[in-house]
């Protein structure tokens, strides 16, 4: 079973890289198809940072966080629906 420890430490590399694809493995199934997404208002540096795996759909949020340059960024202005890239939804490890 993954800890959400674990799942920290992949965000901290992901997060340190910004560009996808990363070359570190889930720490839930071990696939390198980890994404980082941010929503927040592109005019700020702060928001809300989606990381998780494509394969597997685990992975977590964190809630406030400096959004570092060169991230992806959902608009927070938008409405939900229309937010590119899209989402899924995934599953949180807690």
């Amino acid at each position: 079973m993954t800890t959400y420890d674990r799942w920290l430490d992949a965000y901290s590399v992901a997060y340190d890289t910004v560009h996808e694809p990363f070359e570190i493995p889930c720490p839930h199934c071990g696939s390198t198809r980890l994404r980082l997404v941010f929503t927040g208002n592109p005019e700020s540096d702060v928001g809300y940072a989606h990381f998780w795996c494509d394969h597997c759909l685990y992975g977590i949020g964190v809630s406030r966080t400096v959004i570092p340059d060169g991230a992806v960024v959902q608009d927070i202005r938008q409405v939900s629906a229309e937010r590119q890239p899209s989402i899924p939804n995934y599953r949180l490890i807690r």
